[in-house]
């Protein structure tokens, strides 16, 4: 029997509005094949967060799952850092 490694990655969330689901935003770069510049791409995954623990601005890593629903096939494992919010209302400040 193989052992399988599953796909994990690293990426921002951009949105956690939903229910038991984040949308996190994975930065890729690689280097074009025939201009040999660094080329960045973004790709946004729909996540299962069954706890609801991220939140917008967090850096979270990701694992690759069977598919949970039509969009979901990524769930959370960690959140890395959390985004620092401060403390203090807007409308406190002035």
């Amino acid at each position: 029997m193989t052992k399988e490694k599953r796909k994990a990655r690293l990426g921002q969330v951009v949105s956690a509005n939903m229910q038991k689901t984040a949308v996190v935003a994975v930065e890729l770069t690689r280097r074009h094949p025939r201009y040999h510049r660094v080329v960045r791409r973004v790709t946004k995954f729909k996540v299962h967060d069954e706890n609801g623990v991220a939140k917008t601005g967090d850096t979270v890593r990701i694992e690759e799952t069977r598919p949970l629903s039509r969009e979901k096939r990524w769930r959370l494992v960690e959140v890395v850092t959390r985004r620092n919010v401060a403390e203090v209302k807007p409308t406190e400040i002035a």
